[in-house]
């Protein structure tokens, strides 16, 4: 079981790596602390950032709410808790898409399907990530397509699927907004809700609910 030590040295880590601006570290703070969620990583990097602040990610990143609550729950942790701690249980998934134009694709996202840009790299950009909610989806350009468009299209071979709480509000919005869909709105055979929005770029992007 890691100790308390362990812990305190992982915070001190964080802290330094917000200092030194290392963008990784803003992801993870601002998919973790609630207070930082609506936040860019640039804002995220330049807002004030303390020990405690280090600590709370610790703690919540080892499944507990706060510093105080790892602190007492060490001792009471289960096997299993504490072989699920120890090996890293993954926290959330970032597909990566690829595109032939950072700035258009990124435009897409934000104006389109209400994502945020959460940062973007190079001049001219050559890579980036947009967000919205707890749904990361990284940008990386190319200068020609990687996937053959007919086959991705007769195959519904999907670049990723993004969960959500109500499928048909969301669809509804994109409709409005005038996204293209490679399949509307429909309920699978196993209750799910879904429907799948294509890019700029062709990928295929599904969005799911279970069963709403």
């Amino acid at each position: 079981m890691p100790s308390l030590e362990h812990f305190r040295k992982q915070a001190k880590l964080y802290l330094r790596w917000h200092r030194e601006r290392h963008y990784p570290v803003a992801a993870m703070i601002g998919w973790l602390l609630p207070r930082f969620h609506n936040l860019t990583d640039r804002q995220i990097l330049e807002s004030s950032f303390k020990l405690s602040d280090a600590q709370e990610l610790v703690a919540r990143k080892s499944g507990f709410e706060s510093w105080q609550a790892l602190t007492k729950g060490l001792h009471a942790m289960t096997d299993q808790t504490v072989q699920d701690t120890s090996t890293s249980a993954p926290l959330a998934a970032e597909p990566q898409l690829f595109v032939l134009n950072i700035e258009a694709s990124c435009a897409f996202f934000e104006e389109k399907l209400g994502f945020k840009v959460r940062f973007t790299y190079g001049t001219p950009p050559f890579y980036a990530q947009v967000g919205r909610g707890g749904a990361r989806l990284n940008l990386r350009h190319v200068d020609r397509p990687v996937i053959d468009q007919e086959v991705r299209t007769a195959e519904d071979l999907l670049s990723a699927t993004i969960i959500v709480d109500h499928a048909k509000p969301l669809f509804l919005e994109y409709k409005e907004a005038g996204v293209t869909f490679h399949q509307t709105l429909r309920t699978e055979p196993w209750g799910a809700r879904t429907f799948i929005v294509k890019d700029p770029d062709g990928n295929l992007i599904a969005f799911a609910a279970d069963g709403n």
